[in-house]
């Protein structure tokens, strides 16, 4: 067949179903392009790029009146080509049009060879059952009020997958399609966020594991062999099955925060809280499980100004920076506590430092402390709680940073605003 004699039934024989309708492929205007300029419908050859091409690409025709004519790059300056996405778009008789920089790397066709090609074999595309999507959705001859195809997973030739959505864009709510608009993402990033998921499902199945099984040895021991044991022996298995469901019970709890964090619906009820007295309250519990005192030196800076923060929030910082410290660091922890400004507005706050004498975290690995799993000793641990701390202070109004403090060890500083309610201002 010579090229551009083919008529539009036999461009669209192996395609999505197109009406039957007038198209701009059908017919060559013999006034020219000053007559050509008057028709709403695409005004392009199939496999050439122009002003014309993007203009109707990337809107519908009457946007194209708004941009210069004159500019290379179309309405308002905007290339295709600069988008992060994979942009193909086909006109009213199913041949594609624009075809992107990012769409050509993404399925590996480039773009010369796409323009003026068939929907269909521009973007040969298969379900996971592998039948034929076009097939399948008929953008053109389906049912006239569908608007387009909802972002799924579909498969490129060579099986690779793709995230694809389209938009049928139409004259009015029920005529035909005029413009077939189809977005391409790669799925590198959900499969990041899969790959963190089981990570995180695969740290707590194991943190769950061990206390789990001692509770579950320690109840059905007691249950069979209740009369064998002394009162004592009895009083110290209990012992040991309460604090394996403490530690059953902060673990679901973090999995809650994280969920939480990382759908912004963490809630902060804020009241009075005393830090000074907090501090001394973790401080008591560590030396009462077995730390010697003299592992501890607090400082308490006057004046400190008012704190309004969700206390048992400031517990779980407090908790875990002092863990941290106590199970990673060396020598003496030290926490000191002062008044200080939080944010560009000068606000007072409170600032919370906590150091230790141990041999510190790498330069290296700073910036990702605060992420989830980092752990910065093989010394147990799930690696979630610094990424909570730096949540909880976020969702707070103030900041965490994580240093080397002046003897060598790891210095993490939190700031939080005084967070007075605003109906007591």
């Amino acid at each position: 067949m010579t090229a551009g004699t083919d008529s539009p039934a036999q461009a669209r024989s192996d395609g999505p179903h197109v009406p039957e309708r007038a198209g701009p492929a059908e017919t060559a205007d013999p006034a020219g392009p000053d007559a050509s300029a008057d028709r709403t419908g695409p005004a392009l050859t199939a496999g050439t790029t122009g002003p014309a091409d993007r203009a109707d690409a990337t809107g519908p025709a009457d946007r194209a009146d708004s941009a210069d004519p004159g500019d290379p790059v179309g309405f308002a300056g905007l290339h295709p080509d600069d988008l992060p996405d994979g942009l193909v778009v086909a006109d009213g008789t199913g041949r594609v049009v624009c075809f992107n920089a990012a769409a050509a790397r993404i399925t590996a066709v480039p773009a010369d060879r796409a323009l003026g090609l068939p929907l269909d074999r521009a973007l040969p595309l298969e379900d996971l059952k592998g039948r034929r999507w076009w097939t399948l959705t008929d953008p053109y001859g389906g049912i006239a009020t569908r608007s387009g195809q909802p972002e799924r997973n579909l498969l490129l030739p060579g099986g690779r997958e793709v995230l694809v959505s389209a938009r049928y864009v139409r004259e009015h709510p029920t005529g035909p399609v005029r413009r077939v608009v189809v977005s391409l993402r790669g799925t590198e990033a959900r499969r990041r966020t899969e790959r963190s998921h089981a990570e995180l499902i695969a740290t707590v199945a194991h943190e769950l594991r061990s206390p789990l099984t001692s509770v579950k040895g320690f109840t059905a021991t007691l249950l069979h062999k209740w009369e064998r044991f002394t009162d004592e022996q009895k009083r110290l298995m209990l012992e040991t099955v309460d604090a394996d469901a403490g530690r059953i019970k902060r673990l679901i709890a973090e999995l809650l925060d994280i969920s939480r964090i990382d759908s912004g619906r963490l809630e902060v009820r804020r009241q009075p809280v005393d830090i000074a007295a907090a501090v001394g309250r973790h401080v008591h519990a560590h030396t009462s499980g077995g730390q010697s005192p003299d592992r501890f030196f607090v400082r308490i800076r006057p004046q400190l100004p008012p704190l309004w923060a969700d206390p048992d929030k400031i517990d779980q910082i407090l908790g875990n920076l002092l863990e941290n410290a106590v199970r990673h660091g060396e020598g003496t922890v030290t926490i000191e506590v002062a008044p200080t400004t939080a944010g560009d507005d000068g606000e007072e706050g409170t600032e919370v430092t906590v150091s230790d004498e141990g041999p510190g975290i790498p330069e290296e690995s700073m910036s990702r402390v605060f992420t989830r799993f980092w752990r910065g000793s093989k010394r147990g641990g799930t690696g979630l709680g610094l990424y909570i701390v730096k949540g909880v202070v976020e969702a707070h109004g103030g900041t965490i940073t994580v240093g080397r403090g002046p003897r060598g060890g790891a210095e993490f500083r939190f700031i939080l605003p005084v967070g007075t309610p605003a109906h007591l201002l």
